[in-house]
């Protein structure tokens, strides 16, 4: 499993994060604290708290996985 730091401070972030990951197959999910919501979801993504990171858990092959960080880069924060 793939964990990966990630900033959705925007309503505007959060549809566009949405749009990319839904280009994807498999399951992502994001933790916020004791919660976890599905990625693919715009309900659950719009009741996350806008002003803290978020970790997004996803499987994927290596190959994929390039893909798919290269795809999310704007959204990834170092931690």
């Amino acid at each position: 499993m793939t964990t990966i730091k990630i900033m959705l401070d925007t309503i505007d972030r959060i549809k566009n994060f949405n749009r990319t990951v839904q280009k994807f197959p498999g399951d992502f999910d994001l933790e916020q604290g004791r919660y976890y919501i599905d990625a693919k979801s715009m309900m659950g993504l719009l009741s996350l708290d806008l002003s803290a990171p978020v970790d997004l858990h996803f499987n994927a092959s290596e190959e994929e996985e390039t893909k798919i960080v290269e795809a999310l880069k704007e959204y990834i924060i170092e931690a």
